[in-house]
């Protein structure tokens, strides 16, 4: 049975995104750009989801559409239930972006930025928490100082209380560490973790591969305009990693002995092996039995799994694949 708020259903699904295209007119006799080539993905409710991609690969244009920014092509996208095109006021109410730009005037204080911010979203004063928002993201103590003395790191949370005045029930994320030190990072993703478990549905983008495997629960990807990817963060790895041995021999190795090619094999140091193989599809004893039979000893080995980072270069990085749901 579904939640619901005030008697009215919640939706299963937060963002919805069916078949959405974007093309930007060419200047001056260039072709047209496709930022989005038919993107459909769904980003379930109480989720904390991670678009990844690299640069170019039409993440922001996805963003700002869901912003009300810009204007799709065709296709469709819906927060919270609304469309952004024929809903867009509740679409917007329905969500908080954090973007990448620090854009806000240096010259009001945090505490003047957030009451403006609920002013523009209707907010009434009775309701509004500014106070609260500010001391959930370490800024109480900053809360009448001109926002040009912030630190960067300060300055990125701002970002984060601007985009929760309105409690939206999805907030968006773009890089929101970028430039921010470790310690900042670590209260950032504090309270945003919070905000996720207490049930705002959130979508995050980054560069920090790590972050998205530690945060997220499920990750897509997108690259040249296309869904290559989306899964659970553990299928993904599980689907599309493979697992490395590094064996270390007991003497120098002249040669890579045969029979290994199928794993990859890489030379680390004079008598290291580096070999790479599919759960599944190959396990390591067969990998040794190899070794052992071209009349090598075996001084120590050791397996490392896949991580991110080896999954999105596998799909980045060569011809586009099929979409997974």
């Amino acid at each position: 049975m579904c939640p619901t708020v005030s008697g009215k259903a919640l939706p299963d699904v937060a963002v919805e995104i069916d078949s959405l295209v974007k093309t930007y007119k060419g200047r001056s006799g260039q072709p047209e750009k496709r930022a989005l080539d038919g993107v459909s993905l769904s980003v379930p409710r109480g989720s904390f989801f991670a678009l990844l991609g690299p640069n170019g690969a039409g993440k922001s244009t996805l963003i700002n559409i869901l912003a009300g920014l810009v204007t799709k092509s065709s296709g469709s996208a819906r927060i919270w239930g609304h469309d952004v095109a024929r809903a867009a006021r509740a679409a917007r109410l329905s969500i908080g972006v954090v973007p990448q730009e620090l854009n806000f005037d240096p010259f009001f204080s945090p505490r003047e930025l957030l009451e403006m911010q609920a002013g523009l979203y209707g907010v009434p004063a009775v309701l509004r928490r500014t106070d609260a928002i500010l001391d959930a993201v370490g800024l109480a103590d900053k809360a009448d100082a001109h926002a040009r003395t912030l630190s960067g790191g300060m300055r990125r949370r701002l970002l984060v209380a601007k985009a929760m005045v309105h409690a939206p029930p999805v907030l968006v994320l773009d890089e929101p560490t970028a430039g921010v030190d470790i310690q900042l990072r670590q209260q950032l993703w504090a309270y945003v973790g919070q905000l996720n478990r207490d049930g705002t549905t959130i979508l995050l983008t980054t560069h920090y591969l790590e972050e998205a495997e530690r945060l997220c629960d499920r990750i897509a990807i997108i690259d040249r305009g296309r869904v290559v990817a989306n899964d659970r963060t553990d299928r993904l790895l599980n689907r599309l990693g493979s697992k490395r041995l590094v064996v270390v021999c007991d003497r120098d190795l002249d040669v890579i002995p045969p029979g290994l090619e199928p794993f990859h094999p890489e030379r680390d140091g004079p008598r290291t092996l580096r070999l790479f193989y599919k759960p599944g599809q190959a396990h390591a004893g067969a990998i040794l039995e190899i070794i052992q039979n071209a009349g090598i000893g075996i001084d120590d080995l050791s397996t490392e799994e896949a991580d991110l980072e080896d999954v999105f270069l596998k799909l980045t990085s060569g011809p586009q694949g099929p979409a997974s749901s």
